[in-house]
């Protein structure tokens, strides 16, 4: 009996274990079906974008949908004239800009078209492609407005994060393509007339442009590019006094510390640098900020040289052959909050 309730028990799990392995693959035919299903529904959508009555919708519904579907840029760039579409959108409000009447309804529509492009940029096929069709282009003009309405903003932010997307893997050939194509006034532009968000994006992509060798060098060879840069990061410093922010401090800072890696970059900045980041108007804000503490200690120890210990309990700025007298501790735990 106990070898029959055995061989019982051994069916009953043989039984269990084949519906179990029937369920698991009607489970993978649904989810097959259901991928089916989703990619049929966004290949819909994107020939929607061409029927000028369907296109609203469509971009609006593939905005919403643009990171559940991994295919998508492909399937953008590849489907029939839908790229030409959105550059027809995007071209299509220029004459909003100046002077500024951009309805809100026409900002989200073109909104929604630069979030397709910038899922087109996240992907390392069909981002070599945007750069070589020199699409990046088309967004300058919303970077150089300088409403602060809430449409230009929207237009703004989204435009940023197209570029923003482009430049976070490092690669030279996009940083010089946006060089050559003169990125840096409309994104200064967008540093001092943004709200906070499109600052910071500004000057992340800033910051990645500087990040790079080639980019650092480019930047620092022209006076009147980097005295622009120096222009505008400077009065983003004093701007902060007043409405401070910590991201936007640690990417000045980081602006700052990597200009001062560049030969020419150095001597500039020993003459112009904001004394607001060297008298220790931004301790408080650096406190609890150890990172950015320590590159605003770098920044300064590159302009201004080591401490030297002299007679008389007092230490010396040394660089470029040039002294400057300091009390001993105070100086340098004043600026960056760290005992000497």
């Amino acid at each position: 009996m106990a070898h029959q309730s055995w061989n019982s028990n051994a069916a009953a799990g043989g039984a269990s274990s084949s519906w179990a392995s029937g369920g698991s693959a009607r489970r993978g035919d649904q989810a097959a079906a259901n991928k089916n299903c989703k990619r049929k529904v966004a290949e819909k959508l994107v020939l929607d974008i061409s029927d000028p009555d369907l296109r609203e919708n469509a971009l609006h519904e593939l905005s919403k949908k643009r990171y559940q579907l991994r295919y998508l840029p492909s399937l953008l760039w590849s489907s029939f004239g839908t790229i030409a579409v959105l550059l027809q959108e995007i071209v299509s409000i220029y004459p909003t800009l100046s002077p500024p009447n951009l309805a809100l309804a026409q900002s989200n529509k073109v909104c929604n078209a630069l979030v397709l492009l910038q899922r087109v940029a996240s992907h390392p096929e069909t981002r070599v492609s945007l750069v070589n069709a020199c699409i990046p282009l088309y967004l300058y003009p919303f970077l150089s407005t300088t409403s602060k309405a809430q449409s230009f903003e929207h237009l703004r932010l989204a435009s940023l994060s197209v570029i923003r997307t482009l430049v976070k893997v490092d690669d030279t050939s996009v940083i010089c393509f946006l060089l050559s194509t003169e990125v840096i006034p409309p994104l200064l532009c967008a540093m001092e007339n943004g709200f906070e968000l499109s600052k910071s994006a500004a000057i992340l992509i800033l910051q990645s442009i500087l990040m790079n060798d080639v980019g650092l060098e480019r930047i620092c060879a022209t006076p009147v590019q980097f005295f622009a840069v120096n222009r505008v990061l400077g009065n983003m410093v004093g701007a902060l006094t007043l409405q401070p922010s910590s991201q936007l401090l640690e990417c000045i800072i980081g602006c700052y510390l990597r200009l001062s890696d560049n030969e020419t970059g150095l001597k500039a900045l020993r003459n112009s640098l904001p004394d607001m980041l060297k008298d220790g108007t931004f301790n408080n804000s650096l406190h609890e900020d150890s990172t950015t503490r320590r590159c605003l200690q770098k920044l300064l120890y590159n302009i201004q040289g080591p401490l030297l210990p002299l007679q008389g309990g007092r230490k010396i700025w040394t660089h470029a052959g040039h002294q400057h007298w300091t009390p001993c501790n105070q100086h340098l735990s004043t600026i960056v909050g760290f005992p000497v």
